[in-house]
């Protein structure tokens, strides 16, 4: 088993999700753009879904492919591996972090024609490789990636961190935009965009100016993958820009960094995903840029093509027969779009490559909550009202709500394993079920409350109560306890009537 260390997914030094809750919740601007954001794209997302009439077929139909891959994954797999080599295609696997960027980065290298070039890729948008923290891999080789997803291009002009699955720089609004874009983009060795607005149209095209020339200079280009059919050795990926189209045609050479939960069996269960993806997502009825490629072709697009097969945690998911479900995953980031709590805090609280209420399931178990107990990833199940609104969004059916009291359960025991004592609230559910089971002990329970309680009370509610209890009251008022219980009244009332 991979070392959680090793995995990447959570951000070094991240504090627990409702310490880093806490802070986000007082920036207004960033709620506000959330809000705005979240609202847009949920709207228009159940606009194009309501179109089909077969869309919970599809969703069901997404769901057992889905459930019938992870249970032979490792035959689809090998079946995936052949079809890629027999069409001209490498295949590299690696079992964690530290092997993928060691993997990626020594490909890099070799495209290299002396010491003293400089080393280059351009990067399609891609999650796989930001969980393995490949951008800082790649500069501690003295390789130079550049993003060229606009959101993405963002948030690395910005040192920044991804806040959104789909929408990367979603807690930035488009003035905070424009001033970034004059402030740094001089710094990559072109002239600074002069007289820029916030216009949408003139920060695209700023970007546009901006990477052309990375486009046609760069050798070697990275990308990520939304599928990959085993059947034939098809790698997928989905975008909304042509900047993916750009980097997947023009380098010379092409590595693909994909989870090995990406892969389908067939072209026909391909389909399916391609109906429903796009409709989840960004609200469309289709992808403007799908690009699919199998292998190599001479004199035709990228002359070498390598394709990095991560485990990074999957297996160990895998293995646990109620969290493997969240490997159905397709990365549409519904869930976030309908997630009361991710509209407040916005991605980065979570601490993780992946946010809102999929990251809240999937990072605890990519990295192992049993294995390292003080992971900030520990928090994240609790990071959810248990409202349903994500299961009933996911195009794939994945029961997050139930993956997250499943989860909540294996915290509650890794900490007991870790401390060797009972936690708190196990003792305090054990004297809970103490007192419910006795009358004698819940009506003397029941009297102290009354007069504790009224002694706090200020105009029939208790601002704050004291000791364990002050996290309960610390957002909301409670009410006083009345002066007479129900039991009381009813044996003084009613008893013997």
């Amino acid at each position: 088993m991979t070392a959680p260390g090793d995995r990447g997914v959570v951000w070094l030094g991240s504090p627990s999700f409702p310490d880093a809750a806490r802070e986000a919740l007082g920036n207004t601007r960033q709620r506000a753009n959330l809000k705005h954001a979240t609202t847009v794209i949920r709207d228009k997302r159940l606009a194009v879904a309501s179109e089909l009439d077969d869309w919970e077929e599809l969703r069901t139909a997404a769901d057992a492919i889905k459930t019938r891959t992870l249970r032979h994954l490792d035959h689809h797999l090998v079946r995936l591996e052949e079809s890629v080599t027999a069409a001209g295609g490498t295949v590299h696997w690696a079992a964690d972090a530290a092997e993928a960027n060691r993997i990626v980065t020594e490909l890099v290298r070799a495209t290299g024609g002396s010491d003293e070039e400089k080393l280059e890729v351009v990067k399609v948008k891609s999650m796989a490789t930001q969980e393995i923290g490949l951008n800082e891999a790649l500069a501690e080789a003295g390789i130079t990636a550049y993003e060229t997803d606009l959101a993405e291009l963002i948030v690395q002009l910005g040192d920044d961190r991804p806040s959104h699955i789909l929408v990367p720089a979603i807690h930035r609004n488009r003035t905070e935009v424009r001033d970034l874009f004059a402030e740094r983009m001089g710094e990559w060795g072109q002239p600074a965009p002069e007289g820029l607005s916030d216009e949408p149209a003139e920060l695209a095209e700023a970007a546009r100016r901006h990477l052309r020339e990375k486009f046609l200079r760069a050798k070697v280009a990275v990308s990520g993958a939304n599928f990959a059919v085993a059947d034939t050795g098809t790698v997928v990926v989905v975008e909304s820009e042509g900047n993916g189209r750009m980097c997947l045609t023009l380098p010379e050479t092409l590595i693909t960094v994909m989870g090995i939960e990406k892969v389908v069996p067939t072209w026909a269960d391909l389909e399916v995903f391609l109906q429903l993806l796009p409709r989840s997502s960004t609200g469309e009825r289709m992808n403007p840029y799908t690009s699919t490629w199998s292998g190599t072709t001479e004199a035709d697009g990228p002359q070498d093509f390598h394709l990095v097969l991560l485990d990074n945690g999957r297996t160990d998911t895998l293995a646990d027969t109620v969290g493997r479900q969240a490997l159905a995953c397709i990365r549409c980031s519904a869930c976030l779009n309908v997630c009361p709590v991710f509209e407040r805090t916005g991605g980065h609280a979570y601490g993780s490559v992946y946010p809102g209420p999929i990251g809240a399931v999937l990072t605890p178990q990519l990295v192992g909550v049993r294995s390292d107990i003080k992971s900030s990833a520990a928090s994240l199940p609790f990071a959810s009202t248990l409202c349903g609104a994500c299961y009933d969004a996911c195009p794939v059916k994945i029961d997050i709500p139930k993956l997250l009291v499943h989860l909540r359960a294996e915290v509650v025991e890794a900490e007991r394993g870790a401390g060797g004592l009972p936690t708190g609230e196990a003792l305090a559910m054990k004297a809970a079920a103490a007192v419910l089971g006795s009358p004698a002990l819940l009506g003397a329970a029941q009297k102290a409350a009354s007069l504790g309680g009224r002694a706090l009370a200020r105009n029939g509610r208790i601002g704050r109560l004291p000791g364990p209890f002050s996290g309960w009251s610390a957002d909301r008022d409670t009410p006083a306890p009345p002066a007479e219980s129900f039991r009381a009244w009813w044996r003084k009332n009613r008893e013997g009537k």
